[in-house]
């Protein structure tokens, strides 16, 4: 079935799944259909077993102007509670993730991009967060994410505030986690896509995992440690020091 015009959409090709935010006349604005359509998305990406990584990104001037103000605070069946959500679910998305930034990020959009592993935005873009100036309190996880991605500093100079970080600031303050010309970017997220996808998926997907829970401060150890006894076990190890030994690529099969 094709998506309705302006629903995000899911294209997969090879061991990449990539999710397109689809409505660049209003700066990719969420609507709350979105939130359903996107979960949905997520759902087929966490089902599909051949994905290693998920990348998201957008047409147009800008990567998103985030959720539909209009409908903050309107009681809908999706409103902002909901994409902290999908924002929660995506940092949970077992395979690593990709933000791929054409342009500004502004809104709840950039949580959407802390909650992916990896980041990169093109120059000349801007970002900001205008909760305060729109008289709302955000919601817990967001200003976690911010925290523990950012430092408590640079938080609370963006959600206090409410002022505009050019690319280079939100380079150096560690929004983006690599900056690149307008040009380059697809090529890069490419690049960086297969390099995680060539990578071995058990230790990849669980040190992904434990890395997140560490940031948020709710860390098992003991489970870690689990997880980590069990790759230990995996065939994937024994490929991956087979071909290291052998000076040839690893072909891993996430058993």
């Amino acid at each position: 079935m094709q998506a309705a015009p302006g629903i995000p959409t899911l294209a997969i090709e090879g061991a990449v799944a990539t999710i397109r935010l689809n409505r660049p006349a209003v700066h990719n604005r969420i609507e709350p259909a979105d939130l359903v359509a996107l979960d949905g998305l997520l759902d087929s990406i966490a089902a599909e077993p051949s994905v290693r990584v998920a990348v998201l990104t957008a047409g147009g001037r800008s990567f998103s102007s985030g959720f539909h103000i209009g409908e903050i605070g309107s009681g809908g069946p999706q409103d902002e509670s909901s994409f902290g959500r999908l924002a929660d679910r995506l940092e949970r998305l077992a395979v690593p993730t990709i933000c791929a930034m054409n342009g500004g990020v502004y809104g709840g959009s950039t949580d959407l991009a802390l909650a992916c592993d990896f980041r990169i935005g093109v120059t000349g873009m801007a970002m900001f967060m205008p909760a305060a100036r729109l008289g709302l309190h955000y919601y817990p996880s967001g200003m976690q994410r911010y925290v523990s991605r950012l430092g408590l500093n640079s938080a609370k100079r963006l959600f206090l505030t409410a002022g505009k970080l050019d690319a280079e600031e939100m380079l150096r303050i560690g929004f983006l986690t690599e900056l690149v010309a307008p040009e380059a970017l697809e090529g890069r997220v490419a690049e960086l896509a297969a390099t995680l996808a060539s990578n071995a998926p058990l230790a990849v997907q669980g040190m992904k995992r434990a890395l997140n829970d560490i940031a948020r401060g709710d860390a098992d150890l003991e489970a870690i440690a689990a997880t980590a006894r069990r790759v230990r076990d995996s065939e994937d190890l024994r490929e991956g020091r087979a071909a290291w030994l052998e000076k040839r690529p690893s072909h891993f099969t996430g058993r």
